[in-house]
């Protein structure tokens, strides 16, 4: 790209970053398939989409509004069914505010097996019958 096709470019669209974005959607629209409005003379697209731009044989604000649109995502937001988690938690009795949607407890408080169940968290037995939430240091140091 020739710094004078650069220069005469910027007096059309002053902003060297909107010039950037625009001579790029240009160069994408010619390598789709759209018609050159100027003499290829061997250049590439963007030169070719440059020269356009500056010879105003090209809507800018068209090609603004090409940008946009091509740049636009819908993104749909999942959001989290808080009445599916709060069921849940009336469902096992725990529902009563000492337990909160984060899943923390009261000090001094446990889930039962059927709560930790239905949140979807895995409960795993000893041999005695002890949950891992019943395990101390002695426990530990006996395995070791």
């Amino acid at each position: 790209m020739a710094r004078v096709t650069v220069e005469d470019c910027i007096v059309r669209i002053p902003n060297r970053f909107e010039l950037v974005m625009a001579a790029a959607q240009r160069s994408r629209d010619v390598s789709a398939g759209a018609e050159i409005t100027i003499d290829r003379d061997n250049d590439k697209n963007p030169v070719v989409a440059l020269r356009e731009i500056a010879e105003v044989t090209v809507d800018a604000e068209a090609l603004k509004e090409s940008l946009i649109k091509g740049l636009q995502k819908h993104v749909e937001i999942d959001e989290p069914e808080d009445d599916d988690m709060e069921r849940l938690i009336g469902a096992e009795g725990i529902g009563d505010g000492s337990v909160g949607l984060d899943g923390r407890l009261g000090e001094g408080e446990t889930l039962t097996e059927d709560a930790m169940a239905g949140l979807g968290m895995e409960v795993e037995q000893g041999e005695n019958g002890a949950s891992f939430e019943d395990v101390d240091g002695t426990v530990l140091n006996e395995e070791t």
